[in-house]
């Protein structure tokens, strides 16, 4: 099986977007990329700019080569509304009626407005599987987008095995819920990519929430001894590593970044020195003041 991250926080881009192929078997997986609009009290700097452009080009690129795509739910970073992504292709996409919040529901009813004309198959992605001939894609129940009764409603998971077992969980956040972490040991991934707790909102959500994910990710790690792709929101605070740091010494972990074999550009989290950087090198050069012997 073959498992390419196409944009991710940590190459520059609020993102998950990812390709698998196995096979003739070729899955695109929430084909989104979205900035963060004001961090820091700051926009996006350029660099983020020309990290969301990338970003949008290779999903683009990939999307031409799947026969399948899947979006796990209804948060920007996580879709696009682009019909060359849907277009020929089976689709699953998160329920549009049940376990969502207002916010995505409205979403919901305008992606499944553009995609119904267009797509070959387009199906409610809970408890969905199929069998193709190098693979199979099963989808999970609702799991809850960070804690159990998270406001931010909930997400799909998808499992892709050809022998092989990849486990995409996007937003689950660690997981924070013990409803997801039951899930996903049950599942067995041999790789697991999912959203790492959000540190960067901490003072927000709490110490106790973050460690849950930490602690409930180490359980998975220990019950399936799966590789983890742990990306998303983890990579929006610079001590990720050091907040994380139980995570990472199991060996086990790695961002998508690291998983492709490329530097971090943890673009979001490095916004004040971007922009501080951009206004240093736009500044024009001092002039140099006369000095007139006395």
């Amino acid at each position: 099986m073959k498992i390419i991250p196409l944009a991710a926080d940590s190459l520059g881009t609020r993102s998950m977007a990812t390709y698998v192929e196995a096979g003739q078997t070729r899955i695109l997986i929430d084909p989104g990329a979205t900035l963060g609009l004001r961090r820091f009290g700051l926009k996006p700097a350029p660099e983020e700019l020309d990290a969301y452009d990338r970003a949008v080009g290779r999903i683009s690129t990939y999307a031409v080569r799947a026969t399948f795509c899947f979006v796990s739910h209804y948060h920007e970073d996580h879709f696009r509304t682009d019909p060359l992504l849907y277009r020929g292709r089976r689709v699953w996409v998160k329920d549009p009626q049940r376990l969502i919040n207002a916010e995505q529901r409205q979403r919901a009813r305008g992606l499944w407005a553009e995609i119904k004309p267009i797509a070959s198959y387009l199906e409610k992605a809970e408890g969905s599987y199929f069998e193709f001939a190098d693979a199979t894609v099963k989808a999970s129940p609702s799991l809850p987008h960070g804690p159990d009764g998270s406001p931010f409603g909930y997400v799909t998971a998808l499992t892709v095995n050809d022998g092989f077992r990849f486990v995409f969980a996007s937003d689950v956040q660690g997981p924070c819920s013990a409803v997801a972490k039951a899930y996903l040991i049950r599942e067995q991934p041999d790789l697991l990519y999912l959203s790492g707790p959000p540190t960067y909102l901490e003072n927000q959500v709490g110490t106790a929430e973050i460690q849950r994910g930490i602690e409930f990710l180490l359980e998975i790690i220990d019950a399936t001894g799966c590789e983890v792709i742990l990306d998303h929101h983890a990579l929006r605070d610079r001590d990720y590593r050091e907040k994380l740091g139980r995570l990472y010494e199991t060996g086990k972990v790695v961002t998508a970044a690291r998983y492709l074999g490329v530097s971090e550009e943890l673009l979001e989290a490095r916004r004040p020195q971007l922009w501080g950087r951009e206004r240093l090198e736009s500044r024009p050069p001092r002039r140099r003041q006369k000095i007139v012997p006395s």
